[in-house]
């Protein structure tokens, strides 16, 4: 028989500053939760973290991020890893379990620039950075006269960059520069009609094996239902059109009077064709949601935009 109550608790998170900081808050929770408990953080870094010279679709995606993590969970070092919700590979192993996903930050994205006030305030040519095909996509579309370069390294680094003026402008995700009490950095939040979030997105998931049905148990008040739902919804979306690999895809849900607004959309990274649809569901059906919107995008050929990308 498990305890009533956990006697401890480690911990795998990768060493950056906004890692670490998620890693902190599930702890603080933790500590709150079962005060007798010791919980313990093992910080580790990733593939994802040392491969800086090239984008992520082309090294392996954002799985990167989170194997040594597993790893650390399969031989015993750590019992639960604290994860960004959009880092966490669509498909998961076996051995493994999503235990809960906690209340969402701020989902959208944020323009970030020392020069100007938004993007429509950038004149042709100016250089915008980002890390991710789904940005870049959309802003080929809407801003082409703009200038989209790729950028890499964890959130500090990213601003180090712009700050250095290698970029005039850069976008990153709201829920990282709040989180780290910088959110004066933000010059303005992207509506989702200009840039729609990605799968998970603001939100954190915690990770363990699946055998651990006391870690599940223990970690259920942490457990946001309504973000669970919308996150859910979105990453079914992003495993039915893509599977691991690194697309143009964006999927965002939002509750609305209790039901789930789904959104999604597939693009060629140039922005030449984009396709998009939206439905609503009940939450308890969002895993089934986010395959009839992926079955939308289908019909309106998503497939023959994914079988270019290679």
């Amino acid at each position: 028989m498990s305890p009533a109550t956990p006697e401890r608790i480690v911990i795998a998170t990768r060493e950056s500053r906004l890692a670490l900081w998620q890693a902190e808050h599930v702890k603080a929770r933790l500590e709150s939760l079962y005060p007798g408990c010791r919980v313990e953080l093992l910080g580790m870094t990733t593939r994802g973290d040392q491969i800086l010279d090239r984008p992520l679709a082309k090294v392996g995606g954002k799985g990167l991020f989170v194997k040594e993590l597993e790893t650390a969970l399969l031989d015993g070092r750590a019992d639960i890893a604290v994860h960004s919700m959009k880092d966490v590979p669509m498909q998961m192993g076996e051995e493994f379990t999503l235990a809960c996903i906690s209340e969402r930050e701020l989902p959208l994205d944020a323009f970030v620039s020392n020069r100007y006030d938004s993007l429509a305030d950038m004149p042709p040519g100016t250089i915008v950075g980002t890390s991710s095909l789904r940005r870049e996509s959309q802003l080929h579309a809407q801003y082409p006269f703009l200038g989209v370069t790729s950028l890499r390294g964890n959130l500090d680094t990213r601003l180090r960059k712009l700050d250095e003026g290698q970029y005039d402008a850069i976008i990153l995700a709201a829920a990282g520069l709040t989180r780290l009490g910088l959110k004066d950095r933000i010059r303005s939040v992207l509506p989702s009609e200009v840039s729609l979030p990605a799968a998970g997105q603001g939100a954190l998931g915690i990770e363990c094996l699946a055998s651990r049905g006391d870690l599940v148990a223990w970690l259920q008040p942490l457990n946001d239902h309504d973000t669970a739902a919308c996150v859910l919804a979105e990453r079914a979306v992003a495993r039915a059109l893509a599977g691991s690999c690194e697309v143009p895809l964006g999927a965002y849900a939002e509750m609305r009077a209790g039901r789930v607004w789904l959104r999604g959309f597939v693009a060629r990274p140039d922005g030449s064709e984009i396709v998009r649809a939206e439905r609503e569901g009940a939450p308890a059906s969002a895993e089934a949601l986010g395959h009839a919107l992926a079955d939308d995008l289908r019909a309106q050929g998503a497939e023959a935009i994914l079988s270019t990308l290679g």
